[in-house]
């Protein structure tokens, strides 16, 4: 499986594969969610299954474009090919939802497996300050960090910084597939103690796929923050104008983690005295060490909510 992804990229179109369109060669990696091809052929299929009032149908072969999964469940549901098998991912599959991904097992499955959890190595990960801070991921001044994922998406997480020094979380409030997020908005409910705090969107865009795995053990946001504690899959709205607002890179990345430590001892001086002002480095689970009056104020420091 893992050879099939790396064939070469230009391969043949979706709407080729599903007999919509005669020729058509994909050369964005099936990155549909950005491709005007790709959005060009739904607005016709729209205007041809609903035309408008007053609207004269469409004529010769424009008139004949129905939407790429339309035109596949015209056949026999055993040779109606999965979505991953169109994109060159996976060997032949059928399809057993309808061609609904977001709620398909297999489909949170091959997102789970291959997509999300792709091994960091030791040298892809910086450490600042004590802190790990991949390399190649954005960070949002919330502490929730963005990454690029197949198919145009991205992921998103909650920092090492911000895991650590916040602790173990009771529950965690995902979004469900659908919802749509607005950058620097709360998408994501953080409870620890009877007290609860807002982690804010690093993106504008869909959900398209939560970490059941984080809803049912939010240790695991823990134990892995950059892999197996990834929070969401996001479709992005506006990435490109979106991403000039976040964080990436040492020259970005260590300068504010920096900022955000000196922050935070200035915050917890009226909690802990002279002790705060001393510059030194925080212990883990620093909740666990303040009152709850501390509360708001700290997940406002690091979480910006």
């Amino acid at each position: 499986m893992a050879h099939q992804r790396q064939r070469s990229p230009a391969g043949p179109c979706i709407w080729m594969q599903a007999g919509v369109v005669r020729t058509k060669t994909c050369t964005r990696d099936y990155r549909c969610a950005g491709c005007r091809f790709d959005r060009v052929l739904r607005q016709l299929a729209r205007e041809n299954r609903h035309p408008s009032a007053g609207t004269a149908p469409g004529a010769g072969r424009r008139a004949r474009i129905v939407y790429w999964a339309d035109k596949l469940k015209e056949l026999p549901a055993h040779r109606r090919p999965c979505v991953h098998h169109l994109k060159r991912r996976i060997a032949f599959r059928p399809c057993t939802n309808d061609y609904v991904c977001s709620n398909c097992e297999f489909d949170q499955y091959f997102q789970d497996q291959f997509l999300v959890h792709a091994a960091l190595k030791p040298v892809d990960i910086n450490t600042i300050q004590g802190y790990r801070i991949p390399r190649g991921i954005y960070l949002h001044r919330g502490h929730a960090w963005l990454g690029m994922a197949a198919g145009g998406q991205v992921r998103i997480g909650l920092n090492d910084f911000a895991v650590r020094l916040l602790g173990p979380m009771d529950r965690i409030d995902l979004p469900l597939m659908g919802k749509a997020l607005t950058q620097g908005q709360e998408g994501i409910t953080l409870h620890r103690d009877g007290l609860k705090a807002g982690l804010l969107s690093p993106v504008s865009g869909v959900v398209t796929a939560f970490n059941p795995k984080v809803g049912d053990n939010p240790q695991s946001l823990a134990d892995d923050p950059y892999g197996k504690g990834w929070l969401l899959m996001v479709q992005p709205a506006n990435l490109r104008e979106e991403l000039r607002r976040l964080k990436m890179g040492d020259e970005e990345a260590a300068p504010f983690i920096r900022n955000e430590i000196a922050g935070l001892h200035r915050v917890l001086e009226p909690h802990l005295g002279p002790l705060a002002a001393d510059g030194g480095q925080f212990c883990d689970d620093l909740l666990k060490t303040l009152p709850r009056t501390a509360w708001e104020a700290v997940t406002r420091q690091i979480l910006k909510s």
